[in-house]
C-alpha cells in the first residue's frame, strides 16, 4: 500500500523543509507542538515549518514551534468552524514542494478529506481511525489517491499508538510472506482496565478512573462498546490483505442497554448497570484460573471483538497498564506467532509516532 513503511528508507533531504498543517490542539495535537517545541533549532526542526495549526473553533499561522504552543495554550487565533477551517489550510502550505497535513482529530469532516488532500499532492499523516478503519469504500479511496497524487499516508500512529504493527505487516507481505492470522488486545483504555479490575471493587469505579487518567475517550461508551477497536482490527485486516467491510466484522460490546441508551449527560450515573455482569464474568474466569481481556481476532478472513476468558499464562493475557499485545501468525510465524508489545495509549506517545510518519515522508518526498 502507498502508505509510510518501515521497509521504504529515508534519504536525507537537502530541499527546502517540508511544509505541515496540524489538525487538532487537543491532548495529541498539543503533545505534537510541544515535541516541535523540542525540536526548534535542531537538525529534525529545520526539516519541517508548521504554517498552520487549527482546531475546530479557531486557527492560526504560528511564527515559530514554540508560538505555535503558545497560542494553542491560549486559544489564541482567529474563529473558524469546520469547514472554513479545512478551507484555510491549502492556502496556508502553498502549492509547491513537500506538503503535510497531520490530523489529530477524531473528525469525520477531516478524515472524509483525506483521500482529497492525497489526490491533490498533500501528504496526509494520521492518528483518526476514521480514515482507514471506515468503510472499505473509503479506504480503497484512499489507496487510489495516493497512487494518482503520488503521495503518502502515515498511519502508524492508528493502531497501537505507533507501535511497529502495521510496518510489520507490511514488511512480512513485502517479503513474500502472507498473514494468516491476527488476534490481540488493540485497547489501551481497555487493558488497563482489565489488568486493573479484581472483581471485588466496583467496575464502573475503575472506568471512572480510567477517563479521568485521560486513557478513555470523554465518553467511555465508545471504548467499551468496542468501536474504537473495530477500526483498529479493520485496519490490521485490510493491511494484511483481508478487504474486509464494516458489516464483515462482529462485535460483542460491554454495554448493558441502559448504558447504551442514556444520554451523553447521564452516562456517569448508569455506569454501576455494568457492575454486576462484569462481576460475574470475573469470577467465572477466576474460578477457571483465567483472566478477562478484550480481544480482536482475524482468523481464516473472519473478524470478531470482544471479551473473551483466557488462560493465565496465555501470550495475549500478559501485559501490564495500557500495554497492546498483539500475535500475527504467517507463513514464516506459523506454529509460534510473531508477538508484539508495547504503549498503546498516551499523547506523547501517539505524538510521537505522528511526527515520525511526517520525518518519514519529509525524508522520501
Amino acid at each position: 500500500m502507498n502508505a509510510v513503511a518501515a521497509t521504504r528508507k529515508p534519504v536525507p533531504s537537502r530541499s527546502a523543509p517540508a511544509r505541515i498543517a496540524l489538525l487538532g490542539t487537543g491532548v495529541v495535537g498539543k503533545a505534537v507542538l510541544a515535541r516541535l517545541a523540542g525540536w526548534e533549532g535542531t537538525a529534525f526542526g529545520e526539516r519541517l515549518s508548521l504554517r498552520y495549526a487549527a482546531n475546530s473553533r479557531y486557527g492560526f499561522q504560528p511564527a515559530s514551534f514554540a508560538d505555535a504552543v503558545l497560542r494553542a495554550n491560549s486559544r489564541e487565533g482567529s474563529a473558524l468552524d469546520v469547514t472554513t477551517s479545512l478551507q484555510a489550510i491549502t492556502p496556508a502550505l502553498g502549492d509547491r514542494g513537500t506538503r503535510i497535513i497531520i490530523d489529530a482529530t477524531a473528525s469525520e469532516a477531516v478524515a472524509a478529506r483525506h483521500a482529497r488532500w492525497l489526490e491533490h499532492g498533500i501528504h496526509v499523516v494520521t492518528a483518526c481511525k476514521l480514515g482507514q478503519g471506515a468503510s472499505l469504500a473509503r479506504w480503497k479511496d484512499i489507496r487510489d489517491a495516493c497512487a494518482s497524487g503520488g503521495t503518502l499516508y502515515g498511519d502508524s500512529a492508528t493502531v497501537g499508538a505507533g507501535l511497529p504493527l502495521l510496518q510489520s505487516i507490511r514488511a512480512l507481505q513485502d517479503g513474500g510472506d502472507r498473514i494468516h492470522a491476527i488476534a490481540g488486545v488493540l485497547s489501551g483504555s481497555l487493558a488497563w482496565l482489565f489488568n486493573h479490575y479484581d472483581g471485588l471493587r466496583p467496575f464502573s469505579g475503575f472506568v471512572r478512573q480510567a477517563r479521568d487518567a485521560g486513557y478513555t475517550e470523554p465518553d467511555p461508551r465508545d471504548d467499551l462498546s468496542g468501536e474504537d477497536v473495530r477500526r483498529k482490527l479493520l485496519i490490521l485486516a485490510r493491511a494484511a490483505g483481508y478487504e474486509l467491510d464494516s458489516d464483515n466484522l462482529t462485535v460483542a460490546s460491554m454495554l448493558t442497554p441502559d448504558l447504551a441508551e442514556a444520554d451523553v449527560a447521564d452516562v456517569d450515573a448508569v455506569l454501576p448497570s455494568l457492575d454486576a455482569p462484569m462481576r460475574q464474568r470475573f469470577a467465572i474466569a477466576h474460578q477457571r484460573g483465567e483472566k478477562i481481556r478484550f480481544i480482536a481476532r482475524l482468523e481464516n478472513g473472519e473478524a470478531r471483538v470482544g471479551l473473551e476468558s483466557l488462560p493465565d499464562d496465555h501470550p495475549l493475557a500478559i501485559g501490564t497498564g495500557t500495554d497492546n499485545r498483539v500475535a500475527i501468525w504467517s507463513d514464516r510465524y506459523d506454529e509460534q506467532p510473531l508477538v508484539i508489545q508495547g504503549p498503546g495509549a498516551g499523547a506523547e506517545i501517539t505524538a510521537a509516532a505522528l511526527l515520525g510518519d511526517v520525518l518519514n515522508i519529509a525524508s522520501c518526498a
